[in-house]
């Protein structure tokens, strides 16, 4: 979910783009189906994101493996955008087009993605009412969480949505507490 700031800005208007042709061809669920499952992809194979972001291989190299790889899986326009992509060298932007085009998706649809860390896997239970409590909190209509497991924390969990962070770890409630020993033991 986290991509660089510069590649965001460069690839936000290649993401309207396919935003509004979508839109206007009336294609908006699958192409983002396909942003979807290309970003899940995309995540499981980083030799391929490699591949394409490598400037030494040809267009047609890119082209290619493109074509082999994803075009039997992909509605016929989203294939057509990505090799636009490889055609203007933009290739390399795919991952932050893919953001910032399910980001307008998701704001138009009332989505929000979460990302939450937790130090255990959370149960289905445990996710229905953290999902339960996002939407109260933040009155959208869907919440889409992207969890990591970090046993560093310790225990509880960290929520970050848009410029929010809420920490909920026991690392971060002992961060705390020592911060308070140790100005109570200063004095």
């Amino acid at each position: 979910m986290s991509t660089n700031p510069l590649a965001l800005k460069i690839a936000a208007p290649y993401a309207r783009a396919l935003y509004d042709f979508s839109n206007d061809q009336n294609i908006m669920h699958q192409v983002t189906a396909d942003f979807q499952n290309l970003e899940v992809f995309l995540n499981k194979t980083p030799n391929l994101l490699q591949y394409l972001n490598n400037p030494l291989i040809s267009q047609e190299a890119k082209r290619e493996i493109l074509t082999k790889t994803l075009k039997s899986q992909l509605n016929q326009e989203t294939f057509k955008f990505l090799i636009v992509l490889v055609n203007r060298n933009r290739i390399n932007l795919v991952q932050a087009i893919i953001t910032s085009y399910l980001d307008l998706v998701y704001n138009l649809a009332s989505i929000k993605m979460i990302e939450v860390s937790s130090a255990f896997a959370f149960t289905n239970r445990q996710k229905n009412t953290l999902i339960k409590k996002l939407k109260e909190i933040t009155k959208a209509r869907e919440i889409r969480l992207a969890i990591t497991v970090d046993p560093s924390l310790i225990g509880g969990f960290l929520i970050k949505t848009d410029s929010k962070v809420i920490d909920f770890t026991i690392k971060n409630q002992l961060q705390e507490l020592a911060k308070h020993l140790d100005s109570v033991l200063e004095i």
